[in-house]
């Protein structure tokens, strides 16, 4: 499989974007309220995705069905399975058997290592595999990345005024590939895992470079979300929600930018500061939608 090589040094904005609208990842309900009276809901879709990387089964998966190359490549490239200098040959899938193959052109054999998984604090499937620890010592990430708080004030409402699932349904997860003040690839699933995975993914096919790249992300910055930003190569990580005592130990191990209940004009930093520039004033930046406040408040909340 030939990439693309999307890796101008300017990416645009939302590049990938979500679809509210597709009407496969998500259906509408009706229910009964507090007080008694109809309520009408959009709920999101679960569907399970089986993959299997050449001839052998890898995992089953829970996931809203979008992209699901993108998912199963990044998957394999975060559990350590796909090397970076493998080459694909293809990527199958069929969606009435619900079973997507990634076909590489050298021969694979994780038998051994599926047993070594270990599970994480992820929603639906999330793993990471014993010997992901293993690497974890020698990723070096780039110490001169920066994030101006002008440009983490524009992404937080950028971000969280885009039409998506998250404002509509709620119940998922999304997470944002940035530049700067730019929300390049914006992507989203039950599990915050897989959201990552699909953003993995499309980095690697396409060749699209991490070291200057910003990652955002609504659920809560757990140690998986730490091991797979900092495995991407990628310096910094935000999110509207908070931290885990081992996501900022392994944060501050690793000298990566930990930014967390980045909301409106508030954010705070638990690791790596030094990439910090603030070039704007909190008082100086728009704030947030009240409305998407507190949308994004009680979707995030409740699933973080």
């Amino acid at each position: 499989m030939t990439p693309s090589k999307l890796s101008a040094a300017r990416l645009p904005d939302f590049h990938i974007r979500p679809d509210p609208d597709d009407g496969r990842l998500s259906q509408a309900v009706f229910g009964i309220d507090q007080d008694g009276k109809r309520v009408d809901l959009r709920v999101v879709n679960e569907r399970a995705l089986t993959l299997f990387l050449n001839a052998q089964e890898i995992v089953t998966m829970m996931t809203i069905g979008d992209r699901p190359d993108l998912l199963a490549v990044g998957y394999l490239l975060n559990q350590n399975m796909l090397r970076p200098d493998d080459i694909i040959t293809g990527i199958d899938h069929d969606e009435d058997l619900e079973v997507v193959i990634v076909r590489t052109e050298r021969a694979t054999n994780y038998e051994e290592k599926m047993k070594k998984r270990v599970r994480t604090s992820g929603c639906a499937q999330g793993t990471v595999f014993g010997d992901v620890m293993e690497r974890f010592d020698e990723i070096a990430l780039d110490p001169e990345a920066r994030i101006h708080t002008s440009w983490l004030y524009a992404l937080t409402k950028k971000i969280n005024t885009q039409p998506s699932l998250y404002l509509s349904a709620g119940a998922i997860h999304g997470c944002v590939l940035c530049q700067e003040d730019r929300a390049v690839a914006y992507m989203e699933d039950v599990g915050r895992h897989n959201a990552v995975d699909k953003i993995a993914g499309w980095m690697w096919l396409d060749k699209v470079p991490p070291a200057d790249k910003i990652f955002y992300t609504t659920g809560r910055l757990t140690s998986e979300m730490v091991i797979k930003t900092a495995m991407m190569g990628i310096p910094i990580l935000v999110s509207r929600s908070g931290f885990t005592a081992w996501g900022v130990e392994l944060a501050r191990k690793v000298g990566l930018t930990l930014i967390g209940r980045a909301r409106g004009q508030r954010f705070v930093v638990l690791s790596g500061a030094e990439r910090v520039v603030f070039d704007m004033d909190a008082r100086d930046a728009d704030g947030e939608d009240p409305r998407h406040a507190r949308k994004g408040a009680r979707a995030g909340d409740a699933n973080s």
